[in-house]
């Protein structure tokens, strides 16, 4: 399988739902590499998600509000004024793809999706959750995490350029900054630490217990490297041996056939 960048990856998935979305309700921004926007059709059907994974979502609260994130490059789509178009609704959507797949019935009961990711079955999935983890002032950092299914925390990436970087007054904020990590051999660049959103993720099970995993692209080595990256200046081995790297493909295998389809069509994931 070819490695691609972030930018090669978002072309092929922009491609393939070019291709896609002569079939249903779509809105096609004004770019190099267009972004595809999909919308619900008059059957209540919506192009961005399988019909059983969509239909489920709409009839959990709590997962149903996760639609109304905002799009926020509206302004480069035609006639951008006439609906509210959602985060989730875009085809490169990380947070779309995981939804496609845990929302979809029964997933969570199959043996082989929770072998691979070491969980008990029957888990309800808990999208955007608050990890809470303590500052030096007494104080929490509520900052969303993707995905929890038990005691498995999630952050997932599709297309996105890598896990964001953050000033050192921002990481040193963590009570157990020191405790968890070798300070002085996590990543940075240009005066930054680099890939904040997996430091937190290390340092949120350490302080509440559990595994953490990044899911990401076969096709991503660099994804792939920032995550070691970040274990290789974990202190402890036990809390390395909690953190994993999950790729799409991975999963794919373990997916009912008609979920195994949408990801090759929808997302080359093969």
């Amino acid at each position: 399988m070819c490695p691609l960048g972030s930018g090669a990856l978002r072309g092929e998935i922009s491609a393939r739902n070019a291709a896609r979305c002569a079939q249903w309700p779509a809105d096609v921004s004004w770019a190099s590499v267009p972004s595809i926007v999909y919308a619900e059709n008059d059957a209540g059907e919506h192009g961005n998600f399988l019909r059983s994974s969509y239909r489920r979502i709409l009839q959990r609260p709590e997962w149903r509000a996760r639609l109304a994130k905002v799009y926020t490059a509206s302004r480069f789509l035609p006639r951008s004024s006439d609906r509210r178009r959602g985060e989730l609704e875009c085809a490169n959507s990380s947070d779309a793809l995981l939804m496609n797949i845990f929302c979809y019935p029964r997933v969570l009961t199959r043996k082989a999706v929770c072998s691979l990711l070491g969980i008990a079955a029957g888990q309800t999935a808990i999208f955007g959750f608050r990890t809470r983890i303590p500052f030096n002032n007494g104080r929490d950092d509520r900052s969303e995490m993707d995905l929890r299914l038990g005691n498995l925390f999630i952050e997932a990436k599709l297309t996105e350029n890598g896990f964001q970087s953050a000033p050192p007054a921002l990481v040193h904020r963590y009570r157990d900054l020191e405790t968890v990590f070798d300070v002085s051999r996590l990543p940075m660049h240009r005066g930054k630490y680099r890939s904040y959103q997996l430091i937190r993720g290390a340092l949120a099970i350490h302080a509440h217990g559990g595994n953490f995993a990044v899911f990401c692209d076969q096709r991503r080595p660099d994804l792939r490297d920032d995550c070691f990256a970040v274990m290789a200046a974990v202190a402890s081995a036990e809390l390395r041996c909690r953190m994993s790297v999950v790729t799409w493909q991975e999963l794919a295998v373990t997916m009912p056939l008609s979920v195994r389809g949408f990801l090759a069509e929808k997302y080359g994931v093969l």
